[in-house]
């Protein structure tokens, strides 16, 4: 689907649907919505990441958690993030649901994240078929090789996935929910 006829769904501080407005136009002004998240981990413990096409509308190029959407009006959150993880890495695995958090980021172009994210965590031990028009790469990463990498070159990850590294590490990698 075209980014700029995309909707998304606003929500106030507790996710509670406010309004609707094109995506492109919520980033613009920096206006709360909805999102969703989903980080896989294999038998041996490591995140499947991607990095992001270069022809995304932001953050293209850069390193990010295995997936991420925003729902459409009426789909429920869980089926969103199935979804999208089969349309960007043609994963099909179950998904538990984490926590929900917050972050708010400038994320160049004069686009502004601000977003309420329903986090969810799967299981796949398979190999991901990357969507070229989504995804430019992608791979396994250890916790520790991870961490490291973001420490020494942050600016080769998204904004978010430092956030969840920094604020749910556990979760996104035990797949435990968080507090």
């Amino acid at each position: 689907m075209n980014d700029d006829r995309e909707t998304v769904i606003l929500v106030d501080a507790e996710d509670r649907a406010v309004g609707t407005l094109g995506k492109i136009e919520a980033h613009r002004l920096g206006l709360r919505h909805r999102a969703i998240s989903v980080c896989v981990t294999n038998a041996r413990g490591e995140m499947l990441l991607q990095r992001r096409a270069l022809r995304k509308y932001h953050s293209g190029g850069l390193w990010t958690n295995t997936c991420c959407t925003h729902p459409r009006v009426g789909e429920e959150v869980a089926e969103a993030a199935a979804r999208r993880l089969r349309e960007e890495l043609g994963v099909d695995c179950r998904l538990n649901f984490l926590c929900i958090t917050h972050y708010r980021a400038d994320v160049g172009a004069g686009l502004v994240e601000d977003e309420v994210v329903h986090m969810f965590h799967g299981q796949f031990d398979g190999e991901p078929r990357p969507n070229p028009d989504e995804v430019m790469d992608c791979g396994w990463f250890s916790r520790e090789r991870l961490i490291e990498d973001v420490a020494r070159n942050p600016q080769a990850y998204t904004y978010w996935f430092r956030h969840y590294l920094e604020e749910h590490a556990d979760a996104i990698f035990l797949g435990a929910a968080s507090d």
